[in-house]
């Protein structure tokens, strides 16, 4: 069966989820959702807290919530595959770009995705940006898409469960619409940047 496309189960069948060609994540909605009590308007383990409901196991059963009235009106959702080879993100220089000794050097290094990455931030590899300014920051808010230069000149783009303080300058910050794509990327993808100007 396709993949982005609604699936009729009848009690007693199964589903198997085959890895897909392109992309890191699998996404799997249910009618009626998972029932299961919200913490903080999310039915989401978040990683970092520890709050929502408990890490999935082999063998949780997860209950499902109430049938809708209406069906929905869609059989297949319109979503592109993820990119399989180099990913081009789109960002904006800041706002801590000041501690950049090259800034050039973000965009000109063929960066990899790292094994060491997850939910919380994509750890980058394959070379080291060189700090201009070695000062310590107090704690700061973070957003989603930020790219933080920790010490060892690696860089890290922030994801979907990113901490919302951080010590480290953000050099730069992966636009919005582009966040997503950064999600799918695998461990030994490659990954450029290309700078935008900022809104405003």
């Amino acid at each position: 069966m396709g993949h982005h496309a609604l699936v009729d189960l009848r009690r007693g069948q199964v589903l198997r989820l085959g890895v897909p060609a392109t992309g890191l994540r699998t996404y799997l909605a249910v009618r009626g959702g998972i029932d299961v009590p919200a913490v903080l308007g999310s039915r989401s383990t978040d990683t970092l807290s520890g709050l929502g409901p408990a890490r999935l196991e082999e063998g949780d059963v997860l209950p499902v919530g109430s049938e809708p009235d209406a069906l929905p009106l869609v059989d297949v959702a319109p979503v592109p595959n993820p990119p399989g080879d180099l990913v081009t993100l789109r960002a904006v220089l800041g706002p801590r770009a000041d501690f950049l000794s090259d800034r050039d050097a973000l965009t000109s290094t063929n960066w990899t995705a790292s094994s060491r990455s997850d939910r919380v931030g994509m750890r980058l590899e394959g070379g080291r940006l060189q700090r201009s300014n070695d000062t310590e920051l107090p704690s700061e808010g973070m957003v989603r898409g930020a790219i933080q230069l920790p010490p060892g000149g690696e860089p890290v783009v922030f994801l979907a469960d990113h901490p919302v303080t951080g010590g480290y300058p953000v050099i730069a910050t992966v636009c919005d619409a582009e966040v997503d794509r950064a999600a799918q990327i695998r461990p030994g993808q490659g990954v450029r940047f290309v700078i935008v100007p900022g809104v405003g």
